[in-house]
């Protein structure tokens, strides 16, 4: 399966049970399962708060190649990269 990443919280996603899922049951194949669920989105917030929320896990605070970042890098990765996501584009 092609690696896609969530459009919410760019999560990569590899495997089907890492994919939300549409109303209708089927695999989403813009957002995991975290980010989606039945159709709507798990939870209503904005994209700072998208951010917040990703930054307390251990492995948004790592760098492309795996590398243990700082927090606040982190944070300041994500809030240049997270307007590039299909949820956030028109914020």
């Amino acid at each position: 399966m092609e690696q896609k990443i969530c459009q919410s919280c760019g999560m990569p996603m590899t495997t089907a049970e890492e994919f939300g899922n549409n109303q209708d049951g089927t695999l989403n194949q813009d957002y995991c399962v975290y980010c989606f669920k039945d159709g709507n989105f798990t939870e209503q917030m904005k994209m700072d708060e998208m951010i917040t929320h990703c930054a307390e896990y251990p492995d948004s605070l790592k760098d492309e190649n795996g590398n243990n970042i700082s927090k606040e890098l982190s944070i300041a990765n994500m809030k240049a990269y997270f307007p590039t996501l299909k949820r956030w584009k028109q914020q």
